[in-house]
């Protein structure tokens, strides 16, 4: 028993180990110019008007991409640091050419929006099912009087109905 849970124990290291060691593997390329500029490629606009990002941008003749990439891999190049780039695309064209919109000030509403109307579309929901079926307890515990017993059997025989749903 105790040499079966030791082999256990050395194998749940050793796969924690070879899963460490892959990882630091796929890390070790992520500071690299050409994966950096893809990443910050992905994460701006093209100016061009095609609506797509600037890493994506595969329309034939597009007159900004080459212009955008070309000064991406500079300040890539020049060390520059992500927020850095991101700020400067941002002075020199706007805030439009951010795939994303910043987590501070107004664009701070843009992040929070869908959310918040999630929310109350559930509040919404909750409270009309919750309308619904108060309503259908207050129309069940009404008592019964002859004439609605009445309309009712009437309506029974007229429609052949007998009442169930």
């Amino acid at each position: 028993m105790m040499a079966t849970s030791q082999r256990l124990t050395f194998w749940i290291k050793s796969l924690q180990a070879l899963a460490l060691a892959v990882a630091v593997c796929f890390t070790l390329g992520a500071t690299d110019s050409p994966s950096r500029v893809n990443s910050l490629g992905h994460q701006l606009m093209c100016t061009c008007g095609c609506a797509q990002l600037l890493g994506e941008c595969d329309h034939v003749g597009c007159p900004s991409r080459g212009e955008e990439l070309d000064q991406l891999r500079g300040a890539v190049a020049g060390g520059a640091d992500d927020k850095v780039i991101l700020a400067s695309f941002s002075a020199k064209y706007g805030a439009t050419v951010l795939a994303a919109p910043t987590t501070h000030g107004f664009d701070l509403v843009a992040w929070i929006a869908p959310f918040a109307v999630f929310a109350a579309a559930m509040l919404g929901t909750v409270l009309l099912v919750r309308h619904w079926t108060v309503g259908r307890k207050q129309i069940a515990a009404q008592p019964a009087s002859p004439e609605m017993d009445a309309l009712r059997e009437q309506i029974r025989r007229e429609t052949g109905s007998d009442g169930g749903y």
